[in-house]
């Protein structure tokens, strides 16, 4: 999930209704060891049994609410490259660890990639089992998580995020659901690409009724200012009513330093403020997202390629969230940030960056 820099088998079959093999849960629930053969077991999104967690043992969840509580605060990300088997390997970079890590540094939400369209994903979902894990151990520690999609303006996208938004093990479900508006590597006119965009935003929005949805959005400085070509017209109006709370990509690190922009508050603090206008609301709800990664200097500012932002960025960009009243922010990616940026963005919200935005949080009914 990066603006203008990249866009964002299947080891068993999916049993998607009682069917012959399925097995039939009578009377309470059954426990399925995670470590076992997968490949014969029941789905956890159509079923309620469920993997072991981290710690042995399976905890049945009242199914919650979703709300906007899960945008407020710091967040961190987490991308299929990080925890999906077919993507990350046997040894992901993302596991049940790392959720302990960021639980201590503080973080409140988090961001995954919970579906994807392509060859390596077939599924309606990444690894169900993993994702269960990794929810179930996050709620086990109070952390949100939301579930964020990539779409390629395909008739697919609609069920992909469905199956997200559907997704249950032991009444424990992702805590949001957010759409990665981004993806311009289709071929398509951008008026076309648009209208997509509204149908799939229209098609998401009918299926989970009036709960929160977020829009994950290119800044609006790179598509007003940097590279006009790279979504022109892009429809903010139409898609203004869908959704609940704004996500700007705000990754200044693709920034370069003639441009003014390749600073943590600048990028951020600007995009927020094109963002609302173009939206018609000064008030709209926004969680910045920063980056890419963070490192300290001097062990170099580049991974995979793609150039990464610097811990003396992290204040700068704290700033901007409250000066702009956003509601939230978090870096893109959990990875990508070396142990001194996440100490780093733990102390900014810690030293009194999460007590400001959450001034800026209405109270919401969500009933």
């Amino acid at each position: 999930m990066a603006d203008a820099a990249s866009g964002q088998g299947w080891r068993w079959p999916w049993l998607l209704g009682v069917c012959g093999g399925l097995l039939v849960v009578v009377g309470g629930l059954a426990l399925l060891a995670y470590a076992g053969d997968r490949d014969r077991t029941v789905d956890p999104v159509v079923s309620a049994v469920a993997p072991q967690t981290i710690t042995g043992e399976v905890t049945e969840a009242v199914r919650p609410e979703r709300s906007l509580e899960p945008y407020v605060g710091l967040g961190s990300w987490v991308d299929r490259f990080d925890f999906s088997p077919p993507y990350a390997g046997e040894n992901p970079p993302v596991s049940a660890d790392d959720i302990a890590e960021m639980a201590d540094l503080g973080v409140q939400t988090i961001y995954i990639q919970a579906s994807h369209r392509a060859d390596r994903s077939p599924g309606p979902t990444e690894d169900p089992w993993v994702l269960a894990e990794l929810l179930m151990a996050a709620h086990e520690r109070d952390m949100a998580v939301v579930a964020w999609y990539l779409p390629k303006w395909e008739t697919e996208d609609a069920d992909k995020i469905a199956a997200m938004a559907d997704f249950e093990v032991l009444g424990h479900r992702f805590d949001g659901i957010g759409v990665d508006i981004e993806y311009n590597q289709d071929g398509l006119e951008p008026a076309e690409r648009s209208a997509r965009l509204v149908t799939l935003s229209e098609q998401v929005r009918a299926h989970v009724g009036d709960e929160p949805l977020a829009a994950i959005v290119l800044p609006p400085v790179l598509t007003d200012v940097v590279n006009t070509d790279f979504w022109p017209e892009f429809p903010w109006a139409e898609i203004a009513p869908l959704y609940d709370v704004w996500m700007p990509m705000s990754y200044w690190s693709f920034r370069s330093e003639s441009s003014g922009y390749k600073d943590g508050y600048t990028y951020n603090a600007e995009s927020t403020e094109r963002l609302r206008e173009h939206l018609g609301d000064p008030d709209a709800l926004v969680h910045g997202i920063g980056g890419i990664g963070a490192v300290d200097a001097a062990v170099g500012a580049e991974s995979g390629g793609e150039p990464l932002a610097v811990v003396g960025d992290l204040d700068g960009f704290g700033r901007s969230l409250v000066d702009t009243r956003s509601i939230g922010g978090s870096i893109y990616d959990w990875v990508t940030l070396d142990a001194p940026a996440r100490i780093a963005m733990a102390e900014l919200f810690s030293s009194g960056v999460a007590a400001e935005l959450w001034q800026f949080f209405p109270a919401v009914d969500n009933e």
